[in-house]
């Protein structure tokens, strides 16, 4: 299969997959006669494995370890367990910090009287002026 064709079967843009192998996220790609990468149905696996994995906000170095223990058949469920939930802790980290980014942008915009004035206290605020 060519990269092109793993891109659309696996969701992950070429340009993402060639980053990937750079990385060692995955192993690099074996070459035809020509030259071109080629990809196994295992790739396109790993790689849906990857994409999901990153949709649900998986930083790439995690990922890397979520991939071992996906190819890890004696692993301890746990482990995995144990992992998802030190990333829940994050993401709720990551909420509360979004909530409180979105609170004081609401208290801004009401604060802004949005007319031909130049006074702004949003900028204000940007600039650390209030």
């Amino acid at each position: 299969m060519n990269i092109g064709t793993v891109a659309k079967t696996s969701g992950v843009p070429t340009k993402t997959i060639r980053y990937y192998e750079s990385i060692g996220l995955i192993p690099p790609a074996s070459r035809g006669d020509n030259g071109y990468r080629t990809y196994s149905q295992m790739d396109v696996e790993t790689l849906r494995f990857i994409h999901r994995a990153r949709r649900l906000g998986f930083p790439v170095k995690d990922v890397g370890n979520l991939l071992a223990l996906w190819q890890d058949k004696n692993r301890a469920s746990a482990d995995v367990k144990a992992f998802a939930l030190r990333h829940i802790e994050e993401v709720e980290r990551r909420i509360t910090e979004l909530e409180s980014i979105r609170q004081t942008l609401l208290d801004l915009t009401k604060r802004c009287h949005g007319d031909d004035r130049p006074g702004c206290p949003i900028l204000d605020d940007l600039a650390g002026a209030m």
